[in-house]
């Protein structure tokens, strides 16, 4: 799912900083300079060390802050009359038509996990837990459509999602053939999730 920013103009110095930390470590990865964030955000380094303790802390701080975003991206508009088959298929009917902005580097928390390598980075420690309650609400939807083993299922539909993520970030796949869709149904079929 691609970034969001806030709109410029009254944004606070620590609102900027977190916009660019967003969008320049989404487009060009975490190694990104605190001298091209700083410079990105129109704050001095000097404010950005009075904002956070370091890049590390303003990194998972921006990735703390879009989460509530990201969750909404994939929550489906109508939950209440959706089946919990049509919850897990719509997160993945968004995944595919996320991948179609031309900005779209992949999910921004497996991307996290990928280049930091260290579980122990604050960055990290966020993205792995956007990444489990992403697999929890997998394994919920499945207990509530009767899967025969949803921690299984949501294990499964958690790989499918950040591999087709990582496969489209980086150009290599296309998620509007309908493949991915095509995987997920087969998943659910086998797993016994109801239609209704």
């Amino acid at each position: 799912m691609a970034t969001t920013e806030r709109q410029p103009g009254k944004a606070s110095p620590r609102d900027r900083l977190l916009d660019a930390a967003a969008r320049l470590s989404y487009q060009d990865g975490v190694s990104v300079g605190i001298e091209a964030l700083c410079r990105a955000a129109g704050v001095s380094k000097r404010s950005m060390y009075q904002l956070f303790d370091s890049k590390d802390a303003m990194l998972a701080a921006s990735l703390e802050r879009r989460i509530p975003w990201y969750e909404a991206q994939l929550a489906h508009p109508d939950p209440g009359s959706a089946t919990p088959r049509e919850r897990i298929l719509y997160v993945f009917e968004q995944l595919a038509r996320a991948s179609l902005d031309a900005g779209y580097h992949g999910c921004p928390y497996l991307a996290v996990l990928v280049e930091l390598k260290d579980p122990e980075h604050p960055a990290s420690v966020v993205a792995r837990g956007v990444k489990e309650a992403l697999a929890a609400r997998f394994r919920t939807e499945a207990e509530q459509g009767g899967a025969r083993e949803p921690e299984l299922l949501a294990r499964q539909l958690v790989l499918v999602f950040d591999g087709a993520s990582a496969r489209a970030g980086a150009g290599v796949e296309r998620l509007d053939d309908g493949l991915v869709m095509a995987t997920v149904t087969a998943l659910l079929d086998a797993a016994g999730v109801r239609q209704a």
